[in-house]
């Protein structure tokens, strides 16, 4: 177990070594990991193999193995005995497209430090935070631990994948074929951000998916409405009408049995997240909004990440070409999309949905579904001891109490850790909300990169010193 001069080296270590610790980023921000490109095939294995070389310089037994895709690394640090926590840290090194190209500011692939509107030191390049700028906070964390003491204070496995952004496709698989080789006791990924640029957060739940489309069918031909208008069923009518119905005036979701399964928040929670500024002002203006439109005896913050919605994500039917076609359509189609929460099974909530549509079909009308994505939501237990002591260090390092806030947003691959291999996944991450991950002129704060190192530093100490479980 770590004594607190020991971590003090440490933290020292990171702040002396910064600049090496920068300039080894941007040696991998340079390689065009491209996993949607087959023509950046070979950059992406040219990365993998680039981790695993820094990565097996620290001492990690590290290995570059193949999935049917893009390459994964998987490295291995145990020097500790079967009393000491087992973690397995998870990121990815592949990133999105760079288009449009012609709205970045810089060449995307050629990372620098320069200065944000505000004053604050930016490092501007596609992966600067997604996810390359994160996962080295880890790397360079264990290096100084294994700079200063000789060893890392707990047993870590490294696990990266460059599929992710293409939805981690070929990486389920490459779990359960290799899983008896990826035991450990909990999951970290650091794929996630603040709550705000000063406050630390740890993302205790995401949401799951389900995403269906509906085609709604009635006349066997498109139909002229001068002829047939008034007579005929028009798919486009009864879709709108069956979706109307899918909220009622309060914002409730009208699906029969929907929120079966879903629980309150804890009050303690709930009223921790009643005290950020999460408002309307906040949130809503800066995209030309002013209102919360979720359900409407709920917090607004409850809204956005730790309550299950319905959208409607698309709708297609009959003519939307220039000038005017007076036609009924003969089909009509939708895409929906529910965020899930836990205690929801996305098929019975797909199966209750298309229930749903059935049921309010008229006659003359059918309907086909399409089925497109799927996964469970992901909860922690609040009580869990990792998550205690994450949320210490992290406080520790930044000054303020840790928030442990829920994502609206769904990581499938935290589901897989789940399924295939037992494991719950802490997910403590240092990006922004203004980082412009996906779009042109990506970025990283300087500083989340530097106090992202020393939070790791900080959470390994803190997981060693508490007996394994």
């Amino acid at each position: 177990m770590p004594d607190t001069g020991q971590l003090s080296a440490v933290l020292e270590r990171i702040d002396a070594d910064f600049d090496n610790s920068l300039e080894r980023l941007f040696a991998l921000l340079r390689i065009k990991s491209i996993s949607a490109d087959p023509a950046f095939a070979g950059d992406c294995k040219t990365a993998a193999e680039h981790l695993a070389r820094d990565i097996a310089s620290l001492g990690f037994t590290a290995e570059v193995r193949p999935t049917a895709g893009h390459p994964a690394i998987v490295a291995k640090s145990n020097g500790h005995g079967d009393d000491t926590p087992h973690v397995l840290f998870y990121g990815h090194y592949d990133v999105q497209p760079v288009d449009p190209l012609d709205l970045w500011h810089r060449p995307p692939f050629e990372p620098v430090v320069t200065d944000h509107a505000d004053g604050r030191k930016i490092i501007v390049a596609r992966g600067a935070e997604d996810d390359k700028g994160q996962l080295m906070t880890f790397v360079e964390a264990c290096r100084a631990w294994k700079s200063v003491t000789g060893s890392l204070p707990l047993n870590v496995t490294i696990l990266l994948e460059g599929e992710e952004e293409i939805g981690s496709k070929n990486f389920g698989p490459f779990l359960e074929t290799h899983k008896a080789d990826l035991a450990a006791d909990f999951v970290l990924v650091c794929d996630t951000g603040m709550w705000d640029r000063d406050t630390p957060a740890i993302t205790t739940s995401l949401r799951g998916l389900v995403y269906d489309e509906v085609r709604i069918k009635a006349a066997n031909r498109d139909l002229h409405s001068g002829v047939y208008g008034g007579t005929a069923r028009n798919p486009i009518r009864v879709l709108t009408r069956i979706l109307g119905g899918l909220h009622d005036d309060n914002g409730h979701i009208t699906i029969p049995g929907f929120y079966n399964g879903v629980k309150d928040l804890p009050a303690d929670i709930r009223a921790q997240w009643a005290a950020l500024d999460f408002t309307p002002e906040t949130f809503l203006k800066p995209i030309g909004l002013s209102i919360p439109a979720g359900e409407n005896d709920r917090l607004m913050i409850e809204q956005a990440i730790s309550r299950p919605t319905c959208d409607i994500n698309g709708i297609f039917g009959g003519y939307t070409g220039e000038g005017s076609k007076t036609v009924i359509p003969a089909e009509a189609s939708a895409k929906v999309s529910f965020r899930l929460v836990e205690g929801q099974d996305p098929a019975t909530i797909r199966a209750a949905f298309r229930a749903f549509v059935t049921e309010l079909l008229p006659a003359d009308c059918t309907a086909e579904f399409i089925d497109h994505a799927g996964a469970p939501a992901i909860a922690l237990d609040w009580t869990m001891k990792p998550l205690a002591a994450a949320k210490v260090a992290l406080t520790e390092e930044w000054g303020k109490d840790a928030v442990l806030i829920g994502s609206g947003a769904s990581i499938p691959i935290v589901a897989d850790f789940k399924k295939t291999l037992g494991l719950d996944s802490l997910l403590i991450g240092f990006g922004l909300d203004d980082d412009n991950i996906h779009s042109p002129n990506e970025k990283y704060d300087l500083r989340s990169f530097h106090k992202g190192i020393r939070s790791w530093a900080r959470i390994l100490a803190a997981f060693a010193a508490a007996p394994r479980a």
